[in-house]
């Protein structure tokens, strides 16, 4: 893809942001939002394709396992003091199982966690194992960069072949993206490229001293290293045919969908109505990530934000279409397994809790 298209799509997601945040646009009358008595704002009351807004009856206490550093994560963290859990009658517990997939999973699978928030790409692998988890959404996009250094040779996905790339895990969800998207560029990822491993924090001493050629990852690392204008966006998961997919979704115990469909329905439009604030308050969004957060700033955590589409939900058929082109792509580069039907898998793992 071409940085012209790459950026203009980034700026594009910025001046979105921007004018959602405009004074003179947040007085005109908006169709369907409804007082936020917790924070004082209008927010969405029911996110697109979620039905009407959803209250429980009764009070129920849920266990919500998360990654509290990720800043991709950050409107599902503050939801809590935000109020957006409570307004449908949820007690959460958030949970921070940190960046270990296969345990966050487990956790959801056994009922020590009743649902939780990841990438697809790094779950997927593990879902095909078996476990009792069910996606109710796609909460936002925009998570993964793939990086170059500014005064290198690379400068496209096809350059890339023969070179190294570093990452910090050879299951992350970067690594299996930019593999899809190598391989549609005409680099095997498998044979044409080599992955090496390196501590987040030594991917951009790798890169300056030529040791790989390219690095990939999730914000903030990945955001940093641009910042210090010795490294240069590449790719991301926002171009071509996944500009409009979701990267995190929303997983929840099987066991909850079945026996309490609209306690999970609840649930997952409280998290998406989290994500649909974060578009229009980024910074309050960013000063309550602080309290969780470690060594980022309020700055920096909305100008992530910015950069990611916390607007764009997939729920129900749009959710299981999403998942099918992933299931199929990562068939490509020898993740899923040859004999996995990814049209009948996407359905095994995902439910529509909202009809």
């Amino acid at each position: 893809m071409a940085t012209f298209d790459r950026l203009t799509r980034r700026h594009l997601l910025g001046m979105a942001s921007v004018a959602l945040a405009s004074p003179l646009l947040m007085s005109l009358p908006r169709l369907g939002l409804a007082a936020d008595e917790h924070t004082g704002h209008n927010t969405p009351s029911e996110p697109a394709g979620t039905g009407d807004f959803i209250r429980l009856d009764t009070p129920r206490s849920l266990k919500l396992a998360v990654n509290l550093n990720a800043v991709c994560l950050a409107p599902v963290v503050i939801a809590h003091g935000q109020g957006f859990f409570k307004k449908h009658n949820l007690d959460v517990e958030l949970v921070n199982f940190g960046n270990s997939t296969e345990v966050l999973l487990e956790a959801i699978a056994t009922g020590k966690a009743d649902a939780g928030v990841g990438m697809a790409l790094r779950w997927l692998k593990a879902l095909e194992q078996g476990f009792d988890v069910k996606l109710t959404a796609g909460t936002h996009g925009g998570c993964l960069r793939l990086l170059s250094a500014v005064n290198g040779n690379v400068h496209t996905l096809e350059d890339l072949k023969g070179k190294a790339i570093g990452v910090t895990d050879m299951a992350s969800p970067d690594r299996n993206f930019f593999s899809i998207l190598l391989k549609k560029h005409g680099v095997d990822p498998v044979r044409d490229v080599e992955w090496r491993l390196y501590p987040a924090d030594l991917l951009g001493t790798a890169l300056e001293r030529g040791e790989v050629q390219a690095v990939s990852g999730s914000d903030p690392f990945m955001y940093r290293l641009i910042k210090t204008g010795k490294a240069q966006e590449l790719s991301t998961n926002l171009v071509e045919e996944y500009a409009n997919l979701s990267c995190c979704v929303v997983g929840v115990t099987g066991k909850l969908v079945r026996d309490e469909k609209r306690v999970a329905a609840a649930l997952t439009q409280a998290i998406l109505e989290a994500h649909d604030y974060s578009v229009q308050h980024p910074e309050e969004v960013a000063k309550g990530f602080q309290a969780y957060a470690l060594n980022t700033s309020t700055e920096e955590v909305q100008a992530i934000l910015h950069d990611h589409t916390h607007g764009h939900h997939a729920v129900g058929a749009a959710l299981t279409t999403e998942i099918t082109t992933y299931v199929s792509d990562l068939k490509t580069v020898e993740v899923i397994s040859k004999g996995t039907d990814p049209v009948e898998f996407a359905k095994e793992i995902t439910a529509d809790v909202f009809s």
